[in-house]
């Protein structure tokens, strides 16, 4: 996959009301069946999973966060404002799907791509601005420490978002940061005026045939040139990253188990690391196969959201993630992906600028344990922000 066609995609993007550009990114994956896939404009909007269980074509969306609110037993979240709809698949007028072996398949209408593309950075970026105060944030860590120790739940993944007013190109800055960090999971997602910029490293669930996969992520380091080893080494046998990412795989296991046949669920990595552009993960396998006839609403339902950026257990910590965090997550922490002939690829909306209404919005956290250092998770946050406010510098140099 050049360069030079994602530019292509991008152009037609903007001139589309719905649009998707799915990227691997060329990162290898035992389970990915796709390079990339891209699709513009809808010929159909699906609004729930029940609507997808009868259709064989293509789909592309999101799951928004709040779409646990559908879940049973879960409480809703109550006077929210969403920008962006809790669950939207379009069937594109136009799409392509190339797979891991460069073989490529277009569907729907052919388009005739402009060769000759130049998308220019032209970006204004006002002051970024936390949500949430370091007071406010290190006494509500104190806070989940104490509801840790009295049982209420065991680890809760606490958030904060941040936001600039701007004025961006947005089908620019994904392609030059896309360039700059690339990731398995990236996506750029246009859902009318709402933009997704997302360089996301996790799948939250995959269907293949009758057989479920999920790839959780708990544990990252920084990549620092020559002590790659040392960082490995020193993540891998990490007490804190391997007791959350062992947490999670139970959650997992436990989420699956509830749509899977008995016996079936297994954990074929469990803490393995991974090495991307600029970080090294922790990530574990957990797979299972689907018994016969459930259906797409049972396995949303009985997975969504995933446990990584929840925590355990996954109802309790639901209900006091809405009382401890004072912002709406929306699409942050929900999925972005595909369903294609009754299978599905879903990644995690984490590492991720959201821009609508000339607003930028970026979010990021962390899982809290009864171990946490409160400053130490803050300060955390304030380095994973870091992160992506660099790149945007170094784009805004290009």
């Amino acid at each position: 996959m050049a360069n030079g066609d994602i530019l292509k995609w991008l152009f037609e993007a903007e001139k589309q009301d719905y649009a998707a550009i799915l990227l691997s990114n060329n990162f290898a994956d035992d389970y990915g069946k796709y390079e990339s896939i891209v699709g513009f404009g809808a010929k159909t909007i699906f609004q729930s999973p029940t609507e997808l269980d009868q259709f064989n074509g293509l789909a592309l969306g999101h799951i928004s966060y709040q779409y646990k609110n559908s879940i049973p037993n879960i409480v809703p979240t109550q006077n929210l404002i969403e920008s962006i709809p809790v669950f939207s698949f379009f069937e594109p007028k136009s799409a392509i799907m190339i797979d891991r072996n460069g073989q490529k398949k277009t569907l729907g209408i052919e388009l005739d791509f402009d060769s000759e593309i130049d998308i220019e950075v032209n970006q204004r970026i006002g002051e970024w601005k936390g949500t949430t105060e370091k007071d406010q944030y290190l006494n509500t860590v104190s806070r989940i420490r104490e509801d840790i120790r009295n049982g209420v739940y065991y680890e809760l993944n606490y958030c904060m978002q941040f936001s600039a007013e701007a004025d961006i190109n947005p089908y620019a800055l994904f392609y030059h940061l896309n360039k700059l960090a690339p990731s398995p999971f990236a996506a750029f997602y246009k859902c009318k005026d709402h933009f997704v910029l997302c360089a996301s490293p996790e799948r939250f669930l995959q269907k293949h045939n009758q057989t479920l996969i999920s790839q959780p992520i708990k544990g990252t380091r920084k990549r620092i040139h020559g002590k790659e080893d040392e960082t490995i080494l020193e993540l891998s046998n990490h007490p804190k990253d391997l007791a959350e990412n062992v947490m999670i795989v139970d959650l997992v296991r436990n989420d699956l188990s509830r749509i899977c046949c008995a016996g079936t669920v297994q954990v074929p990595e469990l803490c393995k690391i991974y090495t991307f552009s600029h970080v090294h993960q922790m990530i574990s396998t957990v797979i299972g196969e689907l018994k016969e006839k459930t259906k797409v609403m049972d396995i949303i339902q009985s997975t969504f959201p995933m446990g990584s950026m929840t925590g355990a257990p996954k109802i309790e910590v639901m209900k006091n993630i809405d009382l401890l965090e004072d912002f709406n997550r929306e699409i942050y922490s929900g999925s972005i992906g595909y369903f294609f002939e009754g299978n599905f690829d879903l990644n995690v909306v984490i590492r991720s600028l959201e821009y609508c209404n000339h607003k930028l919005k970026y979010s990021v956290g962390g899982a809290i344990t009864f171990d946490s250092i409160a400053i130490e998770e803050y300060e955390e946050c304030l380095t994973k922000a870091a992160g992506i406010f660099e790149l945007m510098n170094k784009v805004k140099g290009n």
